[in-house]
């Protein structure tokens, strides 16, 4: 029942961070109006846009990877959350700086902490103690 769980959590990121960085890819200035507190950020960079939705594009192959074959893509699964935490720590620090940071944390919540809480979760409950042994 855990696999099957894992399996369906990292299917449906892979599928949302993906089809994300599709979008920033393929309509970055639609995508950067259509996001709320983007605009925010500062005036509309396609090329910044782009790396960024190159970057969501990666870590949904990643954990892709993870959903079809659990037992060998740890690593494609910890590179993916690995992007993702660093991408909500800078949220986080954007929001100690700002004056609407607890509005900006629950704002992002959905989009930013949770995929990035998810695939914590996923990267150590679908770590095997035998695979510790060996590290």
């Amino acid at each position: 029942m855990r696999r099957a769980i894992a399996i369906t959590l990292a299917g449906a990121l892979a599928l949302l961070l993906a089809g994300n960085g599709l979008v920033m890819l393929l309509a970055g200035r639609w995508w950067y109006g259509a996001v709320p507190g983007v605009i925010e950020t500062g005036p509309f960079n396609p090329h910044f846009v782009k790396d960024i939705g190159a970057a969501y594009v990666v870590s949904g192959a990643g954990f892709a990877a993870f959903a079809w074959r659990p037992a060998g893509m740890w690593p494609a699964l910890a590179a993916s959350t690995a992007f993702l935490t660093l991408h909500a720590c800078v949220h986080l620090a954007d929001a100690a700086t700002s004056a609407t940071g607890g509005q900006d944390l629950v704002r992002d919540f959905g989009g930013v902490f949770a995929p990035a809480l998810i695939g914590i979760a996923l990267s150590v409950t679908s770590i095997r103690p035998q695979e510790l042994a060996h590290a």
